[in-house]
């Protein structure tokens, strides 16, 4: 079994270690490319592939110098797609930590279980690297919190994977909400539609030989394998995942409060349930979910198993305001009066769809692009985590109230839950002992 404290250990002994094993061929390769920035790229399903086009489209300035997944057929497949798309074969690693160990990787993404996000990014900020980590940022709001601290302390940049931000057209059309083009923005709606399969009933079985069961686990509290939670299932696992609000609701509900230019809510309400299969799903299926504010609101209804669309859009945002409304998504924008009567609109000419889960898009690329000018010029990220973070706990808010049935009255200064003890025991989690996350 892995502790903290072993994991500390080891990441000092690693040091030596990857220094000892690496080649003299590969450290010339690192050293002979020292004009651009050295990559790792951790957990390595479906989101990493986006990560590794978005390198490639940056190719000038970056190089994937590792690889990482607990899984070696998962590993092996990657490492040969990544040396492929970027002409340079990466290292392969099975334990991250002996990537943090390598002094020459400048910073790392992760595209890990949420439950990973925060731990590895504390970790990887420890080691001197700048972070990508995919949203959540946190599987909860105390690791959350926990990660803009150690970001602030350690100095390193943290850009959060809510790559709508670097998206021009969606730049552009909330510059003009916040210049008066609908008059007063008050209202978003987000929402998300898709038609996710049941996951069944799983049972236990003997752990893949290709997978470090222990050290995929982490964290948490330790629990036999099941052959329906690797490599994707673990989303619809509450000791794992965090269900659909924060794997895609993330995404809308960050739009919304950009476009209204709001923080923290006043007040949280969720409801819903798993209506569309009876398995071994522990989140909702379909969720709806009220933000109020003082002069304006926030709403978010996330659909896993029902395609059915509004406005003909798997996903998307509508802003309402005094004098119209916009409407944008992934693809484009569209701009009504008061009346509902089309104004303008702009197309980007490309179609997304909710069920694609890699999303390899130009937006993800800009977004890298976006990390790499912070990192070499000072550019100012787009989707810093102290930013980030606040849609992130907003929906782990939107979580809880679904789970004690009630609404939550909030902190407006940090959502943290008021006057509800028994709902504020949620804040954080149980950890596999010795493995509490701490800076």
């Amino acid at each position: 079994m892995i502790t903290r404290r072993d994991f500390l250990d080891k990441s000092v002994k690693g040091t030596a270690a990857v220094a000892a094993a690496a080649t003299a061929k590969s450290y010339g390769q690192i050293l002979g490319s020292n004009d651009r920035l050295h990559f790792a790229i951790i957990g390595l399903n479906s989101r990493a592939y986006a990560h590794l086009a978005a390198l490639k489209a940056n190719k000038s300035a970056a190089r994937v110098a590792y690889v990482c997944d607990v899984d070696t057929a998962i590993l092996a497949k990657f490492a040969t797609t990544a040396g492929q798309a970027m002409g340079d074969a990466p290292r392969t690693e099975q334990d991250f930590r002996q990537v943090l160990a390598v002094k020459e990787v400048d910073a790392v993404t992760i595209a890990t279980p949420d439950f990973w996000h925060t731990h590895m990014a504390i970790a990887a900020l420890q080691a001197g690297k700048h972070v990508y980590v995919e949203k959540p940022c946190s599987h909860n709001p105390a690791e959350g919190a926990l990660l803009v601290e150690a970001q602030r302390r350690y100095g390193k940049l943290v850009q959060m994977g809510t790559q709508q931000r670097s998206s021009p057209h969606t730049i552009e059309i909330v510059e003009k909400i916040h210049g008066g083009l609908i008059g007063r923005a008050y209202f978003a709606k987000a929402w998300y539609s898709n038609v996710r399969k049941s996951i069944g009933y799983g049972k236990e079985v003997p752990v893949p030989a290709t997978l470090d069961w222990d050290l995929w686990q982490g964290p948490v509290p330790r629990r036999p394998y099941q052959d329906n939670l690797h490599p994707y299932n673990w989303h619809w696992f509450r000791t794992y995942g965090t269900g659909e609000s924060l794997n895609n609701g993330t995404h809308e509900v960050d739009v919304c409060r950009w476009a209204l230019g709001v923080d923290y809510p006043q007040r949280v309400a969720a409801t819903g349930g798993r209506y569309q299969y009876k398995d071994d799903w522990q989140f909702y299926d379909t969720l709806v979910t009220s933000f109020t504010y003082p002069d304006t609101m926030i709403s978010w209804e996330g659909k896993s198993c029902q395609g059915a669309k509004y406005y003909n859009r798997d996903r998307g945002t509508t802003v309402l305001g005094t004098n119209g409304t916009v409407l944008v998504d992934r693809d484009g924008y569209e701009i009504y009066d008061w009346k509902g009567n089309k104004t303008g609109e702009f197309k980007t000419g490309k179609q997304t769809s909710s069920t694609d889960l890699m999303g390899s898009d130009s937006m993800t690329e800009l977004h890298f692009a976006n990390l790499i000018a912070g990192i070499r010029k000072g550019e100012k990220l787009n989707a810093p985590v102290a930013v980030g973070n606040v849609a992130v706990t907003m929906l782990q808010l939107s979580n809880i109230a679904w789970e004690m049935k009630r609404e939550l009255l909030l902190d407006t200064a940090d959502g943290k839950i008021q006057k509800d003890p028994e709902a504020m025991k949620m804040w954080g989690r149980e950890y596999e002992k010795g493995w509490a996350p701490r800076i």
